[in-house]
């Protein structure tokens, strides 16, 4: 019997071709228009979200990049230094050229600039417009060239925060500036060597060069860039070839039973225990029991090893099982030990997944710092770590402590790291990413 004659079609045909039913097909397509618009609207509104954030974060981290110079006529007076071009390269030299008073040196080129400025505490009041590093950046100068001994020099040298600040303040606005530390006199001064072409801004380079410092033009991150990369060593050092032990255990060898179960119940409820409880386990443990060093990166790493084991072996674990059993089936067809096939077959097959969960891992360790702040890595530290049991600091806790810092200037150098910060987490991300497409194997 052919469709045209069947009346079970007909009757289908005309149930499908009724005006109910046309009511309820057109109801159906606008849920599902009315949906993709919910959905292309959370999109939207993530990404703006996310422009919005990174708009903030670069605009704030700008002037922080960036610092205020003036140029001075310096005058390497040798009696000032203590040593000439002859004697610099002695022991003797060397000593004075580190030892010398180069406030006075700055101090008698501020002198010949404003020479109508006679009062005593008016020219204390011009030195403040200096940075505490001037004479630490003349230092470098002379220790890099002894030739400059016994002539004038214009060198151009950084600025104090406050002084920054107004000319920042100046350049971008018209109206009645807000209030400074400065005194009036000293923003005329300001004013009269910008109006002089004797100030500029310069990328400010000690951002990346220095540690932390009490004085926000002297600040920088680099101390705690090398404390955090000591510290996520430490951390994939134990928790990658840990934490892929254990996902290859209880994937290809772990027996089915109560036990083993309890086991990954935890792994899944340590995955989402708040990290501070970390902290205080290495606190409790690592600082009181075995009194390993306090603020290293050491017990740091550690800490966040523990922290980061449960996402690798979820991760793991989730990767090997996406390895098909034929493959395992194959390989033991030809002969292959159970330790073969899973180290010869079926981890170089999971390897993109589980490298993949390993990078997103260290990333969430990189951006920590509620459990580096129980074990002490919160203190000020100026040295930039040479070892792991020194102490230390990272990239997120030295934007908590600029952030706490009252400092006005602090904010702009609190944002430049979280730019850094977010650059860096931008980029693990995208390299895991990578990895998984690259190096995926579609079964």
């Amino acid at each position: 019997m052919s469709n045209a004659n069947n009346p079970l079609t007909s009757a289908s045909s005309a149930l499908w071709r009724s005006e109910q039913m046309q009511r309820r097909i057109a109801k159906r397509q606008v849920r599902d228009r009315r949906f993709k618009r919910l959905g292309l609207t959370a999109v939207l509104a993530a990404a703006a979200f996310i422009v919005v954030l990174l708009s903030v974060v670069i605009t704030r981290a700008i002037p922080g990049l960036s610092q205020a110079q003036v140029s001075l006529e310096v005058y390497f007076d040798p009696l000032v230094i203590g040593a000439t071009p002859d004697t610099a390269a002695t022991v003797a030299g060397r000593t004075a050229i580190v030892y010398a008073n180069y406030g006075q040196l700055i101090a008698e080129a501020i002198n010949r600039r404003f020479a109508d400025v006679s009062d005593p505490d008016k020219q204390r009041q011009l030195r403040t417009l200096m940075s505490p590093g001037a004479r630490a950046a003349l230092r470098r100068k002379v220790l890099k060239n002894s030739d400059l001994i016994g002539t004038k020099q214009s060198v151009w040298l950084y600025l104090s925060d406050d002084a920054d600040f107004y000319l920042r303040q100046r350049a971008r606005s018209v109206e009645p500036l807000p209030m400074t530390s400065l005194t009036t006199k000293a923003a005329t001064w300001l004013n009269r060597l910008q109006d002089e072409n004797l100030t500029r801004r310069s990328f400010h380079w000690l951002f990346f060069q220095r540690g932390d410092s009490r004085e926000p033009e002297l600040a920088g991150i680099l101390g705690a860039v090398m404390g955090s990369f000591l510290t996520l060593t430490v951390t994939i050092a134990i928790a990658f070839p840990v934490g892929l032990a254990s996902a290859i255990y209880l994937e290809e060898f772990a027996p089915k039973n109560r036990f083993v179960d309890i086991v990954e119940v935890n792994i899944n409820n340590l995955a989402a225990i708040p990290s501070i409880i970390f902290g205080l386990l290495g606190l409790a443990v690592l600082l009181n029991v075995f009194h390993l060093p306090r603020s290293s990166p050491l017990v740091g790493g550690i800490t966040l090893a523990l922290m980061t084991l449960p996402t690798i072996i979820i991760a793991a674990r989730a990767a090997i099982t996406a390895v098909p059993h034929s493959l395992r089936e194959a390989a033991m067809a030809i002969g292959a030990s159970p330790i073969q096939v899973v180290f010869h077959h079926v981890v170089p097959c999971a390897m993109p997944g589980i490298m993949s969960g390993t990078i997103i891992g260290m990333a969430q360790a990189l951006g920590e710092t509620a459990p580096l702040l129980m074990i002490g890595m919160v203190a000020f530290v100026v040295d930039v770590p040479g070892g792991l049991s020194e102490a230390a600091t990272t990239l997120p806790v030295q934007i908590f402590l600029w952030a706490d810092n009252p400092e006005r200037a602090f904010t702009e150098k609190t944002s430049a790291a979280i730019l850094v910060l977010m650059l860096f987490l931008f980029a693990m991300n995208g390299l895991a990413v990578y990895l998984r497409n690259r190096f995926e194997t579609r079964w």
